[in-house]
């Protein structure tokens, strides 16, 4: 298979089987011949992102994901996407790795979120612990120039549980819940946008997409990003990939 890319995945599984699902949905075609060509790598048992990030004592994720990109780069994809958001707290690391584009999805989204609320306030995050103890996020969004809220507690506590017990442990997403984190960091702190910075929350909002409220969801954005991009490659058009955000 030639002009194909790489999906780095299983971090969690069903976020990035909505990756996938998205992925196909969203592409255009009349045949089979139409979908896009990809190689998806499932590696669930990647150690925990967040655990580690909060305690390096704890087993790293690292040397597994350099593993499959080194892998993955003997077959030569034209791009990779990592579909965990977390897990690029080690993103430098990662590309340092090889010489094959590595999508930053949370540049990205922020990316696209400048483009199309340029007039927001304040924007609020809403993360597993690890993504906001790693500032990837935070970072990204105070060097586009905006405000952010990070929420309170309850609010993370809230985030946790669905991610956690909902998503992960239990395959399923309540959409209540979704709806009432939404609602408080629009409602009580005055958030204009809010990022979904991580993967099952992009789930989520793909089961769950009924609401008012202006989200950023990074996965979507990939998708619809590795969509354009394989795309073009398949067209023989040359990407500079130190353009794309």
């Amino acid at each position: 298979m030639k002009k194909f890319f790489t999906v780095l995945g299983g971090m969690g599984s069903l976020a990035t089987e909505s990756y996938v699902h998205l992925l196909n949905e969203r592409t255009p075609t009349e045949k089979d011949q139409d979908y896009l060509d990809y190689i998806l790598v499932n590696h669930s048992t990647v150690p925990d992102r967040t655990a580690h990030i909060l305690d390096h004592s704890k087993p790293s994720f690292l040397p597994p994901l350099v593993e499959d990109i080194k892998q993955q780069s003997l077959l030569k994809p034209e791009f990779m996407v990592l579909i965990c958001n977390t897990a690029h707290y080690y993103y430098k690391e990662l590309q340092a790795a090889t010489d094959i584009p590595l999508i930053h999805m949370p540049h990205m989204a922020i990316s696209v979120m400048k483009k199309k609320y340029p007039k927001a306030k304040r924007i609020g995050l809403i993360a597993t612990k690890g993504t906001i103890a790693d500032h990837i996020y935070e970072n990204e969004i105070k060097d586009a120039g905006f405000e952010y809220s990070l929420g309170d507690q309850a609010v993370q506590d809230q985030v946790e549980s669905l991610i956690y017990d909902d998503i992960k442990i239990k395959g399923k997403v309540d959409a209540n819940k979704y709806y009432d984190i939404l609602q408080t960091m629009h409602d009580k702190f005055d958030c204009d946008v809010i990022v979904l910075g991580c993967t099952e929350l992009s789930l989520a909002q793909e089961k769950a997409p009924d609401h008012p409220y202006n989200v950023i969801d990074g996965q979507g954005i990939i998708v619809d990003k590795s969509i354009e991009f394989a795309k073009k490659i398949r067209r023989g058009e040359k990407i500079d990939f130190t353009k794309i955000y």
